[in-house]
């Protein structure tokens, strides 16, 4: 069983940055993926960053070179450092995390554990 908590949601104006953090408890290291999801209103839940078991990262193409995952094993956290943020990055950010190695590291269907998520809203 793992437990997922977002933290570090907040209002920014266009091109400032945030970090997001997720808690982990529970046994994280039987996850293979770990990421951040996101969902604004009216639209479907898509993937925004991954990190596997050996490190390795997926970006949506939406938001690569601004945002960085990264992980903290010794403190069992999940990151997602955002900059020159944008009004379309408005939505309520959800960190997730599955066992299932095969398959789209996007396909939200496949995570196993959520967060409640947190907000990020960002104005021009």
């Amino acid at each position: 069983q793992v437990r997922l908590v977002e933290s570090g949601g907040d209002s920014v104006q266009s091109g400032g940055s945030l970090r997001l953090s997720c808690a982990v408890s529970g046994n994280p290291h039987s996850m293979y993926y770990m990421g951040w999801f996101r969902q604004a209103p009216g639209k479907l839940r898509e993937g925004v960053a991954v990190i596997d078991s050996d490190g390795y990262t997926n970006y949506a193409d939406s938001v690569a070179g601004r945002f960085t995952i990264s992980r903290d094993n010794a403190k069992k956290t999940l990151y997602l450092e955002m900059n020159r943020l944008r009004p379309e990055d408005t939505a309520m950010y959800y960190c997730a995390a599955r066992k299932l190695r095969i398959g789209t590291w996007s396909d939200y269907g496949l995570y196993n554990y959520w967060g409640q998520g947190t907000q990020v809203t960002v104005s021009s």
